[in-house]
């Protein structure tokens, strides 16, 4: 991400009415140091600084730059290897040639407009007076009447002055790096004046990820308004994700480590795909080594990638080894390859990675962790006891609670926004709905056979969705015209706006560890339920259709039978419900030509007759007969079920 898009990111947020958090790693007052170690006393009064990073790069180009001449040798076996020559008198040579070129392009480099560092150039932007900086720094350049500048010295109370400034609402941008961030807080406290939702943004994710996760935390605290909004901030370079690939795993691996709760470390601020060090992102390696291997993929052949990066992939025989690189290994690997090639690995990659995070979250067996539900009001209609434990005498229970919780659509300013931002965006208009959505281009998924998935996103007010891309053109979604969208977009973001759903949700809570193998093992889902008095349960969701399974095998008093309503939501869920009455036949969800529908299974051909007086509908699929319940009146057909004699 470039400064330009940082601060327009900035001004964006306190237009929002937020107040902003930089993190970040250096500060550069040691260039700061060098740059007034090399004036004289009559420069110092005239003083004219430009603190632009260049300094490292062109000690990096004048240290690192390949100047060895090269010689080829044969080795006792015959092999050609190479090694850097040297003269007679064992001086090493270098090659003209290259020094030329590093010359020429520390020229080129120094020729370029100075780039400011991140720190100074939003000090600038928004002013010394506008911003608090707790970077720890003893002195900093600030402009002066005139055009000229002012060298200001600061000390431990400046750094405390701007973070209260900060806390108070008098400067709403705070600058902070880890010499600074050392034991203060920064969150929206309920004790301070200011309590506008901070977003934080990472723009130094560093070399160290628990200092990374240390400064995270000091906006995410206890007693505080609103959680902040976490921005990790990466340029195109797609190597960068080692970084924060690796504060994701901390944070895992923190919450599974802190009082059994996920939430307690990462909060789900990170996607489970950002995690490329996870079962999923290990596992998509592996398939993309053998791609490789097979030469599937159009990123790199197997003999480019091994010269490149060293790593072997065959043994002896021309066989992939069953030992293959670590995806440790493999990241750090490729940071040394151009830029533009490890982007087109990387989508590669993450393509198999976002296929396989996909498919385990629609079949319920993502484990996310602790989700956070916040509803408007939580009332317990029903608390079943399931266990009691003998020693310690702690409970298990089942509590079935009615939630009611208000939409947040997304407003028309804000997809005006990410529209205007992405060339690849287009307004659609749904033919037959006539709800709208923004289409953009999605990363693309890949198969196992190595075969591109192109993808698109489709945003709605108050949800998004992934298609395929040629699952769209057999929907009834058509490009519409902007002004069209834009009156549709906020008609449907204001009727969300004023909808609060109820819904009846069950969760198991309490002492679970001895009902862990009871609970129904294809929903992972983990929810903590907090209201808007501040009370919250944590447990386990339990769907409707696995309550029956649950209380039978705990030797529970069968609870009372599912509404219509329940048992509609349990099967447009993915589950399954049993009925008994007229006769036993199954209510489950089938999908048919790439729709889902709400299917009845194991009726017998004799009371075809009497479902479809109901509304129920067949076709003939396969040489088969098959009975479907139409959606829009699904919820009288089976409330005729559920009551029929």
């Amino acid at each position: 991400m470039k400064l330009p898009t940082i601060i327009s990111a900035v001004e964006q947020h306190l237009a929002e009415g937020k107040s902003v958090v930089l993190q970040l790693v250096t500060t550069a007052e040691s260039i700061l140091n060098r740059r007034l170690g090399e004036l004289s006393a009559e420069e110092r009064a005239e003083l004219d600084i430009e603190l632009s990073p260049l300094e490292y790069c062109l000690d990096y180009l004048a240290r690192a730059f390949p100047t060895r001449q090269m010689e080829v040798y044969t080795d006792d076996t015959g092999e050609q290897h190479s090694r850097p020559m040297s003269d007679e008198h064992g001086n090493p040579v270098t090659n003209p040639q290259a020094e030329a070129a590093r010359a020429e392009l520390i020229e080129h480099i120094c020729a370029l407009p100075p780039i400011k560092a991140a720190l100074d150039a939003l000090l600038e932007r928004f002013g010394h007076d506008n911003v608090a900086e707790v970077t720890g720094r003893s002195k900093r350049i600030i402009p002066a009447a005139g055009g000229q500048q002012r060298l200001e010295t600061r000390t431990v109370r400046s750094a405390q002055a701007d973070a209260a400034a900060f806390m108070d609402g008098t400067k709403r941008i705070l600058i902070f790096s880890d010499a600074g961030g050392t034991g203060r807080s920064y969150h929206a406290s309920l004790d301070v004046p200011n309590q506008q939702q901070r977003v934080h943004l990472l723009l130094e994710p560093g070399w160290r990820a628990d200092r990374a996760i240390q400064g995270l935390g000091r906006t995410h605290r206890t007693h505080q308004a609103s959680a902040p909004l976490f921005r990790p901030v990466t340029t195109d370079c797609k190597g960068e994700l080692r970084f924060t690939s690796t504060i994701a795993r901390r944070l895992d691996s923190l919450g599974a480590l802190t009082r059994g709760q996920r939430q307690t470390g990462g909060q789900n601020l990170f996607d489970p795909a950002d995690n490329l060090e996870s079962e999923y992102a290990k596992a998509a390696l592996v398939t993309w080594f053998h791609l490789l291997v097979a030469g599937k993929l159009t990123s790199t052949t197997l003999a480019d990638f091994e010269e490149r990066t060293g790593l072997a992939l065959l043994d002896a025989d021309g066989v992939i080894k069953e030992d293959l690189p670590p995806i440790q290994r493999w990241l750090n690997r490729l940071l040394a390859l151009p830029i533009g090639h490890q982007n087109v690995i990387f989508d590669e990659f993450l393509a198999l990675v976002e296929t396989r995070v996909a498919a385990a979250r629609d079949a319920g067996t993502l484990d996310i962790g602790v989700e956070t539900m916040q509803v408007e009001t939580a009332t317990i209609l029903e608390d079943t006891l399931l266990r009691t434990d003998p020693v310690s005498g702690a409970t298990s229970h089942l509590l079935t609670i009615e939630v009611a919780r208000r939409r947040n659509p997304v407003t028309l300013e804000r997809v005006t926004k990410l529209a205007s931002a992405d060339n690849t965006a287009v307004f659609l208009r749904n033919g037959r709905s006539g709800k709208v959505a923004l289409k953009t281009k999605a990363r693309s998924g890949m198969t196992e056979e190595g075969t591109p998935v192109p993808r698109v996103e489709l945003l709605r007010p108050t949800r998004r969705e992934f298609l395929r891309e040629h699952d769209l053109f057999e929907t009834a979604w058509e490009p519409c015209e902007p002004s069209a969208f834009a009156t549709a977009w906020s008609a449907e973001a204001e009727e969300a706006a004023q909808t609060v759903d109820t819904e009846i949700i069950r969760i198991a809570t309490g002492l679970l560890l001895p009902i862990w193998s009871a609970l129904p093992s294809d929903h992972l889902a983990v929810n903590r339920i907090v209201d808007a008095e501040g009370k919250s349960w944590l447990g386990r969701m339990v769907f409707p259709e696995h309550v029956g399974k649950l209380v039978k095998d705990l030797g529970v008093e069968t609870p009372a039978p599912l509404s219509p309503s329940e048992t509609l939501r349990a099967v447009q869920a993915g589950g399954s419900i049993a009925l008994v009455r007229p006769v036993p036949c199954e209510l489950k969800r089938s999908r048919v030509n790439g729709s889902w529908r709400i299917e009845i299974t194991g009726a017998p051909a004799s009371q075809l007759v009497w479902f479809k007086s109901l509304g129920c509908f067949t076709e003939v699929i396969q040489y088969r007969t098959r009975l479907f319940v139409p959606t829009e009146k699904a919820e009288a057909i089976i409330t005729a079920l559920i009551g029929a004699p």
